[in-house]
């Protein structure tokens, strides 16, 4: 029984991981800012688990190195030392950059760079002690192609890529896996109060495709990580990106500019 602890844990891809690692028979702790959705989250796991003594939670702010650090103490205390750490807390705020405040552009890339930063930095003592690990860092899709609207997302989840690269080198020798994963539009909370600000160029650049279920996306995850892939793409065109994303950029940027209105190609 490993403990595993996610970040982001009480919605989204975070909860339906939650619940596939509970289900494996695992110890889970989540950690979110929101105590009241925490503990919705939990009931609503304990009933389908049916031990609710698996299930931790605790509050704490990712971009807050103190706020997270007691709430890793907790849960620690709960189930043991972290043996597999999930970096699922995540913000989006989709404005185009000359409109978006300082404030706004700055707290997407705390909580989706840094924020990633304190919980590995967190979780990584204990497991170089143990020799062994799992890291799991849930970038995005966004990570791959950038997308006019979301210059803080889009920039702050490309940095996970390299980021989970350096990690992967670095703790490689102690036995730490390292995975990251690039989820497409996927079907949670935050999507739909994303869509409602997401603006016409970011739609335009977009154009229109189904998103995921959390649960599939969650599946995906979970397979790729038991395979050891330390990289988990989603569908066709991000696969392709993935690895081509240089190549296709011009055309991709072609594309968006010859369906731009003809007022906005011409200036």
């Amino acid at each position: 029984m490993r403990h595993c602890l996610i970040t982001g844990g009480s919605s989204g891809i975070g909860f339906a991981l939650a619940r596939l690692l509970l289900a494996q028979g695992n110890n889970v702790s989540l950690v979110a800012r929101d105590w009241q959705k925490l503990q919705a989250a939990k009931h609503n796991l304990a009933l389908q688990a049916d031990d609710a003594q698996r299930i931790h939670i605790a509050s704490a702010d990712v971009a807050d190195e103190a706020s997270l650090r007691d709430a890793f103490t907790a849960c620690e205390e709960a189930f043991g030392p972290v043996e597999t750490v999930i970096a699922s807390a995540g913000i989006v705020t989709p404005q185009l950059f000359a409109e978006q405040d300082a404030a706004q552009f700055n707290r997407q890339v705390a909580v989706n760079l840094i924020g990633v930063a304190n919980t590995v930095r967190l979780a990584l003592p204990a497991m170089r002690a143990a020799r062994g690990g799992c890291v799991l860092i849930i970038a995005s899709g966004a990570a791959l192609v950038s997308i006019p609207g979301y210059s803080a997302y889009c920039a702050s989840k490309a940095a996970l890529r390299s980021f989970a690269t350096s990690l992967r080198l670095e703790n490689k020798g102690d036995g730490i896996e390292v995975c990251s994963c690039f989820p497409p539009d996927t079907v949670t909370p935050q999507l739909m109060e994303e869509l409602n600000l997401r603006p016409v160029e970011a739609r335009r650049f977009i154009g229109q495709h189904e998103p995921w279920s959390a649960d599939l996306v969650a599946k995906r995850i979970l397979s790729g990580m038991t395979k050891g892939r330390s990289e988990i793409h989603f569908g066709l065109v991000l696969s392709v990106l993935a690895f081509c994303e240089p190549i296709l950029r011009p055309l991709v940027h072609f594309a968006y500019f010859r369906r731009a209105p003809k007022k906005a190609r011409d200036s």
